[in-house]
């Protein structure tokens, strides 16, 4: 809804101040301009960036249209999903836990919590950490440190695809001007024309400038920060789960293990603790 509500402003108030001044709109009208810088932008894309970064643009495009995937409720699914497994591993043990995390897909643990149970990220996350658990891990530091480096390397995935529509928001503003020298070469072709016809053929150049400039600062650069705003909240869905899982593994009880996880939210979807301890009230008691 932002995208399309920020896109609508922009060219209300773009072409429709520039329509106000008298200006004739269909003057901006050069496809060959707009075929010259959107098509070099697109090659330059596919140039600059790797496979992995090429096939995620579908999945790129549909995040930037529905925002972040994670609202207050997915959150509170997630905080009773680790209450419910700690308390499981607290009161039966942690062989208790080992038919869950072997096969996740048919747990009746996970498969109560949808939304976790459908993140393969985040159950194969939480699935490798209670596994080492079981296998007798047990050093809360040395387990951080390689949750660290993995949720270091999911956020480097991700910052690809950051940088790759940064890139794009940095580059379309040259290539507007290589359009608009082409169409100046253009003109120069035509310098015996009369002035009318050769201030059609400049103002026809200038527009590339202004479109280069235009989707950049207008659209791309604001994908790129939405983008990273996005990716920036849902990694707070895994910081939570690598919260309650060291709480977990330093002794601490399935209450206090979920607050812990609780507290690494970001404020606009934090559940409170009262929300959170009626909704691990209303679990069953096994699961």
């Amino acid at each position: 809804m932002r995208l399309i509500v920020g896109t609508i402003i922009v060219f209300v108030c773009v072409f429709g101040s520039y329509a106000a001044m008298g200006a004739h709109l269909e003057v901006l009208w050069q496809p060959f301009e707009f075929v010259i810088i959107l098509g070099a932008a697109i090659g330059a894309f596919i140039i600059g960036n790797p496979g992995p970064v090429l096939k995620a643009v579908p999945s790129m495009l549909g995040t930037l249209v529905k925002g972040p995937k994670y609202k207050q409720a997915c959150y509170v699914e997630l905080l009773g999903m680790q209450f419910s497994m700690y308390k499981l591993a607290k009161s039966k043990g942690m062989t208790a836990i080992e038919p869950h995390i072997e096969n996740p897909h048919e747990s009746t643990l996970f498969n109560a919590f949808p939304t976790f149970a459908a993140n393969h990220h985040a159950v194969e996350f939480v699935c490798d950490y209670m596994r080492m658990v079981t296998m007798g891990a047990d050093n809360a530091y040395e387990i951080e440190a390689l949750m660290d480096e993995e949720l270091e390397t999911h956020h480097q995935e991700q910052e690809r695809i950051v940088g790759a529509m940064q890139s794009l928001a940095d580059g379309t503003p040259a290539l507007g001007i290589v359009a608009a020298v082409l169409g100046v070469i253009k003109t120069m072709g035509s310098i015996a024309e009369p002035p009318e016809v050769l201030g059609h053929l400049i103002g026809g150049a200038l527009v590339g400038t202004f479109f280069g400039v235009f989707v950049a600062y207008g659209f791309f650069a604001p994908m790129a920060a939405s983008l990273k705003s996005t990716f920036e909240a849902e990694s707070k869905y895994y910081l939570s789960l690598k919260a309650g899982l060291l709480a977990h593994i330093g002794g601490q009880p399935p209450v206090m293990s979920i607050e812990f996880a609780r507290k690494a939210l970001f404020s606009d979807v934090r559940p409170t603790y009262s929300e959170v301890e009626a909704a691990t009230a209303a679990l069953p008691a096994t699961v």
